[in-house]
């Protein structure tokens, strides 16, 4: 009888987060044999974004993700920093049928910082992920930092990211730059903070926190073990 694989789902805000914040992880998880989604809750939409904007990161994004090994992308396309307009039951309700879906034994959130729908997906992702239900079957959440609203943060006022999880990316760095540079309509040239250098300078940095040449940095919400 062949086991079924475990599942990794990855949530971002809008396309490029996911491969920011995680593309490594993502490319990890997937060779070790995960099958890895991920849910792009948000996007550059009408009213404040033209159509052809979106249209562009969905498949800037689904290019990025053939690169890291991602199972399956889902796009649910409500316009940018428009979270707070659906009311809270439907937006947590869209993310808990993904969940249900999926059945991920791993998933990884936004961390909650300066962009306001980064807050919101955060919010609902934690409502979706509670261990009751469908959710006793998930092991770990946690949530990742996205240059560069994650370092935006005002110091002590509001949370800061403090990893206390870093995954060892060493030997999938390059994958994560290559699917980076993907988003060619997102990144900016250095010393922009979505730039390629910016996020390879922030893998070292993370990395040898803990004693590797690459990582990404994490910060565990519950851990079943």
């Amino acid at each position: 009888m062949v086991e079924s694989p475990q599942k990794l789902l990855v949530v971002a805000p809008h396309p490029d987060d996911e491969i920011l914040g995680v593309g490594g992880t993502i490319a990890k998880y997937a060779k070790l044999g995960y099958q890895v989604t991920v849910l792009t809750v948000s996007g550059h939409r009408p009213p404040l974004y033209p159509e052809a904007a979106y249209q562009r990161t969905v498949e800037e994004a689904k290019a990025a993700h053939a690169i890291v090994g991602v199972h399956a992308s889902i796009f649910l396309g409500v316009p940018a920093t428009m979270l707070g307009n659906e009311p809270v039951a439907e937006l947590n309700g869209k993310i808990v049928k993904v969940v249900r879906e999926v059945g991920p034994s791993i998933v990884l959130s936004p961390y909650p910082d300066r962009h306001v729908d980064h807050r919101y997906v955060f919010e609902s992702t934690m409502v979706a992920t509670r261990p009751v239900g469908h959710g006793r079957g998930i092991r770990i959440v946690a949530a990742y930092e996205t240059l560069s609203e994650t370092h935006w943060n005002a110091p002590h006022i509001e949370p800061n990211f403090t990893p206390n999880w870093v995954v060892d990316i060493s030997d999938f760095v390059e994958q994560k730059l290559l699917a980076l540079r993907c988003y060619e309509s997102q990144i900016s040239p250095f010393p922009g903070p979505r730039s390629v250098e910016a996020v390879q300078a922030l893998s070292v940095f993370r990395g040898t926190q803990a004693g590797f040449a690459n990582g990404e940095g994490l910060h565990v919400v519950r851990m079943v073990s």
